[in-house]
């Protein structure tokens, strides 16, 4: 493991990925930025040290030696919310709406600029913090005996099973929250609800992740789709401080 800080870095990322010079191209950019990075050559080491701190955002390779990309992000996802930005060869529209799917923030493909990969973190980081506001007001949703927690992007159903949604999905849960049983434009939620520049179907992806984790069996969505207009958050919610 290598590590790497600036003078009162005040972010720090972890970076898996098994070639060590891209973890240092990345180091490097990221200092100029007074962030603080640690790189990892397998998932394993992510893992262990997802144990002992938490990181601001994590940056994955898909091409590990030791576990497939894909699973890492799942169990980084399963265990937090911290933003996730995917690196890989794989330019397919394909491999990028699964990595959505999984719970990733991001996606770029190699080769790419190191300074355009800590612009995305920084715009990340930027649409997280711009919600604080709105959180020290009212910090907790309820719905159909659900509820949502945005300060820790905690999803809780009416069985108690906790469930963290990634930086895309939780800008765009609230945003549906905070207008409910108002129809939002695509163009709306792709403004207010974290736009992807890599891919133009982002909204429609997070909008599919978060049905599957809505919705109940034998229970109506939650997120009703409105053919030619955009989507709406068919239920009541009540906010409470």
């Amino acid at each position: 493991m290598q590590t790497r800080s600036a003078p009162a870095a005040n972010r720090l990322v972890f970076i898996v990925d098994d070639e060590p010079e891209i973890g240092n191209l990345l180091l490097d950019a990221m200092l100029q930025f007074d962030m603080s990075g640690k790189v990892f050559s397998t998932a394993a080491q992510m893992l262990t040290a997802l144990d002992l701190e938490t990181p601001d955002a994590c940056i994955v390779d898909l091409g590990l030696p030791d576990m497939e990309g894909m699973a890492l992000i799942n169990e980084i996802r399963r265990r937090s919310s911290v933003p996730i930005i995917v690196l890989s060869a794989r330019g397919h529209s394909t491999d990028r709406v699964l990595g959505l799917e999984l719970g990733a923030d991001d996606y770029v493909v190699k080769p790419f600029d190191p300074r355009e990969v800590v612009a995305r973190i920084r715009s990340i980081l930027r649409r997280a913090a711009e919600q604080a506001p709105a959180q020290s007001r009212e910090d907790l949703a309820r719905f159909e005996g659900w509820t949502y927690q945005p300060s820790s992007h905690c999803l809780t159903s009416p069985e108690g099973v906790e469930t963290f949604l990634s930086t895309g999905e939780a800008t765009l849960l609230e945003a549906l929250l905070r207008a409910p049983k108002r129809v939002l434009t695509r163009d709306y939620l792709l403004e207010h609800g974290g736009r992807d520049e890599s891919l133009d179907r982002s909204i429609d992806v997070r909008v599919s992740r978060l049905r599957k984790k809505l919705t109940r069996k034998g229970e109506a969505e939650v997120i009703r789709t409105i053919y030619g207009s955009g989507y709406m958050f068919a239920t009541g919610v009540s906010w409470t401080a």
